[in-house]
This record gives structure tokens, C-alpha cells and sequence, in this order.
């Protein structure tokens, strides 16, 4: 497959296999991608299509980009039976709201938080982002790609700030792709036998960033629309990249779509704790933390005990939940 030569670190499958044995006569592989029904799996003895049924039933792991898997051979047909114990998984929220999870990609050491300085902040969709990479069970860090391409060096500067604002002690890196600045920030989290996940909004400049740290056009760019700096969906698979040199392995992604409900509450009740929390201690149990009298919350910022572009933040994201609960006329 395009962008992956090589073999994944077949002598470091201790996380990946973390408490399993192997079975006779089975091969290892990791997974590079996943098609309808079938997957391009890496082995030690080169890639492999094999067969798997991707919407088989909840009660059995189906295998998504970066799963290490067991391989069997069936009427010559290469087949995957079984999926290996994931050490991080990404997930979301099953779109049609009906309470599962749908797993993304596994297996990372790092989830890169992908946004853009050419254009503002997505509404919501960082916060949700953030709880996705933070329950994932790996390292956290903030990519801010574009640099060369802000529109303005102050709104720039303002974008990092209310990125820093709302991630508390997430690492925040500026960066850009096409001049390299900051790149060596990102290769110094990756290394021999690590993966990191790239997470973010069409456009953003994922797809860029990947082939930046792969030193080739692995995977395809599309230009961002002058009108309203929105990207098309220009990967629209999950992928495993091997970087050269040993350097590490990255997941690419699609883009990541609107908020559902069950998103947006987590955002609020995961990012923004410190504000509900403070709220308990506003005059009024209604107050919208505005020109209320008594506002514990504005009394923070006002002491310099809260950033206003956090609460700023919070805001704009508690009133789109409200929005989307309300009946529609």
C-alpha cells in the first residue's frame, strides 16, 4: 500500500500483545487499513488482504486501523481471527445517538489534536476532540498547523491562546508543514515502534503533516476553499503510515463531523468541570454566567482565577446543546 514499505517492530510486541499467547500455525500482523469487508495487514513477511467482516456483531471486536491481529488461512483465503487486546483505542460516539461507541483507530503512544491558525477555532468540535484523545488512554498534544498560512498574526497569537486556555496542561505546538518549523517538536514524541493518531477537522492539514514527516506525498492534499477555509474530506479511510528511518508510524483520519448530544454534554461536563463546579456557587441556580448579579464564574475571571476565553468557550458550546435539545417547530 501507498506510504507503507517495511515491517512494523515485530520485536516489540509487548504493549501490543500485552498478555497473550500466540497460536500455533497463526501469523501476526497490524492493520493498515480497513475496507468494507476487507483489511491490508503488515506481517513480518510483507502485506496481506485479508478477509474481515467489519459490521459483524457488537459482541465481537471488529478490527480498525492500527489492531494488531491474529491471521488464518481458510480455503486459501488469508482471514482474520481474531483482534488482539488494544492498549488505546479512539473512539466516537455512535452517530445515530443510540449509546455505543465506534472505534476509530488502536494501538497509538500519542493523539495529535489537529488545528488549523488559517481559520477559526471549530466551535465545540476541539472540546469533543479533546475528550475523544483524552479517553483514549494515550499521550495528548496539541498540533497548531498553518502557521505560514494565519491570516493574522494576532488572531494567530489569540487562536493558541484560547487553545491553551481551554486544554489546561495539554502541550500546544505551532507548526508548519510546509516550511518545517516545529516538526522536530513532534518527531522528538515519536521513535522506533510508536504511533501517533492525527485527529482534526477536514482541512485542517493533517493529511500535509503526514506527508511532511514521511519526507513524500504518501497521502493526498486537497486546497482549502478561500471563502470559508473548509477542507474536502480528502482521506476518507483510516491509514497507517511507516515513517523513514525508524522514525514511527501515524494514523491518518477523516475528518471529524458535527457534535452529537452525547458529545457535546461530555465536552461540557469533561473539559469545563471547573466551571460547572464554580457555578454551584452562583446566586442564582439559572444564572447563564452573564450580567447576573452574583456570578461565581464571572467573579473568576475577574480575579484572573478563570480565562475569559475559556468561559468564553463554554459558553458558545453549553448554548449549541441547548439549541439542538429544544423541540423543533
Amino acid at each position: 500500500m501507498s506510504g507503507f514499505e517495511g515491517e512494523p517492530d515485530f520485536e516489540r510486541p509487548d504493549r501490543q500483545v500485552s498478555g497473550f499467547e500466540g497460536e500455533p500455525g497463526l501469523g501476526l500482523g497490524r492493520v493498515v487499513q480497513v475496507d468494507r469487508g476487507e483489511c491490508d495487514v503488515v506481517t513480518a513477511h510483507g502485506m496481506v488482504r485479508a478477509g474481515s467482516d467489519s459490521v459483524r456483531a457488537q459482541s465481537v471486536t471488529a478490527p480498525v486501523t492500527g489492531d494488531w491481529v491474529q491471521l488464518a488461512e481458510s480455503q486459501d483465503v488469508v482471514v482474520i481471527s481474531r483482534v488482539l487486546p488494544r492498549f488505546s483505542v479512539l473512539a466516537r460516539r455512535d452517530p445515530s445517538e443510540r449509546g455505543g461507541d465506534q472505534a476509530l483507530a488502536a494501538n497509538f503512544d500519542v493523539v495529535g489534536i489537529v488545528a488549523g491558525l488559517d481559520r477559526p477555532l471549530p466551535a465545540g468540535r476541539f472540546e469533543r476532540m479533546l475528550v475523544m484523545a483524552r479517553e483514549s488512554c494515550a499521550e495528548t498534544v496539541i498540533l497548531l498547523t498553518k502557521a505560514d498560512q494565519a491570516v493574522d498574526a494576532a488572531d494567530a497569537a489569540d487562536a493558541a491562546e484560547t487553545v491553551r486556555a481551554v486544554a489546561g496542561e495539554v502541550e500546544v505546538l505551532t507548526l508548519s508543514a510546509r516550511s518545517g518549523s516545529g516538526l522536530d517538536g513532534l518527531r522528538s514524541r515519536l521513535g522506533p515502534g510508536r504511533t501517533l493518531v492525527l485527529l482534526g477537522a477536514s482541512g485542517s492539514g493533517k493529511s500535509t503533516l503526514v506527508n511532511a514527516l514521511a519526507g513524500a506525498e504518501v497521502v493526498a492534499t486537497a486546497e482549502v476553499r478561500t471563502s470559508d477555509r473548509r477542507g474536502r474530506h480528502t482521506t476518507v479511510a483510516r491509514r497507517l503510515v511507516l515513517l523513514p528511518g525508524d522514525a514511527g508510524l501515524v494514523i491518518d483520519t477523516p475528518g471529524v463531523r458535527a457534535l452529537g448530544l452525547t458529545d457535546m454534554r461530555n465536552a461540557l461536563s469533561r473539559v469545563f468541570a471547573d466551571i460547572e463546579q464554580r457555578s454551584l456557587h452562583c446566586r442564582f441556580s439559572d444564572c447563564a454566567h452573564g450580567a447576573e448579579p452574583g456570578c461565581a464564574v464571572n467573579e473568576a475571571v475577574q480575579t484572573g482565577d478563570l480565562d475569559r476565553r475559556r468561559l468564553q468557550r463554554f459558553i458558545g458550546l453549553r448554548d449549541e446543546l441547548a439549541q439542538q435539545q429544544s423541540p423543533r417547530r
